[in-house]
């Protein structure tokens, strides 16, 4: 009997998460095509903004994978053919499939505001990070200060990360670079009427609080209007800053719109109650029109649903209807200090912290043995600098 050809089409959460799970099932034949050669740990890209390990915030897809038959290629899926059930790549590259599987993600969205897409820094890939991280030492090389002004646009999750640990971060490298102590700006600025506006306001308050202990000013209701080589316009206002990182704003990615698929009223691709968006294609993770999509825990979840399904519809049983699973947040501020929101429980401080860790364990548990997990989850206290000054400092 023919084998099930899957064709998973992105790298990250849910398509890995897939790809995986029904890779121990002999009676499909996988691909996995994806735009990188790893899976990116999102959660900790902002520690590696602040000088952690860039392994520790990605994972090689052949080391998920390793031992298995699932065939890994490097592509960016462009156009999909619905008669011939192929798609086709940039590089004109064709891949065929039974069941398609698309968790593509999402993209930056700079909502067309001038200047920003060119100038300011973000943190949401490894190449964001890095280009941020030079950034920083080069200013203390070039100028032998920090920045006048370090603005931090967007107090979501990934903002609220950063701004927690990046004043230590610069007053660490600050003492590398034998520069003068001395006071660090930063801003933290949001549209919205307070920082996490999706999430409870005793969150957002304690939040807030743990923030404004690191020095950091918040500023709320605040508007975006421009972007220049010297200035951040906020409100006609301007604020003099060559370090602008923008963490806000996110789009559905561009493949789905060219391949008009149906659209919910949020923007997110309409899926059934299987996470199917057409026959014999599923769509999984920040891609699908459910609940709680954007999160991680949620991608990870829609991709052992769906692989789950696909087995259960290969063993001649009925498919199971999708039930949103409201992931448990965890948001750190700082080392030693996070915000967890679990239903309506809240734990605050220390002990946020050490779930925070524990997550993330069992998060690299859920792509690779515990074997490899755990080092790289022990990762997460070592540092890795490129700056010469720094690597110089560090070895006396």
């Amino acid at each position: 009997m023919p084998k099930q050809k899957v064709l998973v089409v992105g790298g990250g959460f849910a398509g890995t998460k897939a790809a995986l799970d029904l890779s121990r099932d002999e009676r499909f034949d996988i691909t996995l095509l994806s735009d990188k050669a790893y899976l990116t740990y999102y959660p900790t890209l902002y520690h590696v903004a602040t000088g952690g390990l860039r392994s520790n915030a990605t994972i090689p897809l052949n080391t998920i994978f390793e031992g298995s038959k699932v065939k890994i290629a490097t592509g960016k899926a462009k156009t999909l053919d619905r008669k011939t059930k192929t798609i086709l790549t940039a590089t004109n590259e064709t891949y065929s499939y039974d069941i398609l599987v698309l968790a593509l993600g999402v993209i930056t969205n700079y909502f067309d505001i001038p200047g920003l897409a060119e100038l300011s820094y973000g943190v949401k890939s490894i190449e964001d990070v890095e280009k941020l991280k030079s950034h920083i030492h080069q200013q203390l090389i070039d100028n032998r200060q920090p920045d006048l002004n370090y603005v931090i646009v967007g107090a979501g999750p990934t903002g609220i990360e950063l701004a927690g640990a990046l004043p230590e971060y610069i007053k660490h490298i600050m003492q590398l670079h034998k520069l003068q102590p001395r006071p660090l700006h930063i801003d933290l600025i949001d549209s919205s009427t307070r920082l996490l506006a999706h999430l409870p306001r005793d969150t957002s308050r304690m939040v807030a609080r743990q923030i404004r202990k690191k020095g950091i000013k918040i500023y709320t209701n605040q508007r975006v209007e421009g972007e220049s080589a010297n200035n951040l316009t906020i409100n006609g206002k301007l604020i003099q800053s060559h370090t602008v990182i923008w963490t806000a704003g996110a789009s559905m990615n561009p493949f789905f719109a060219d391949n008009n698929f149906a659209m919910s009223a949020n923007h997110h691709v309409s899926t059934d109650v299987y996470l199917a968006a057409e026959d014999s294609i599923f769509v999984l993770g920040d891609n699908a029109n459910t609940p709680y999509s954007g999160m991680a825990q949620t991608a990870l979840y829609d991709g052992e649903f769906l692989a789950a399904n696909l087995i259960r519809q290969e063993n001649g049983k009925n498919m199971k209807p999708y039930r949103p699973k409201q992931p448990i947040t965890i948001i750190p501020v700082g080392e030693g200090w996070a915000a967890v929101i679990a239903g309506k429980i809240r734990l605050y401080g220390w002990l946020g912290w050490v779930l925070r860790q524990a997550a993330d364990a069992r998060a690299f548990h859920g792509y690779e043995s515990w074997n490899k997990a755990i080092p790289q989850w022990f990762s997460y206290s070592s540092v890795e600098e490129s700056c010469p000054v720094c690597l110089s400092a560090e070895r006396t």
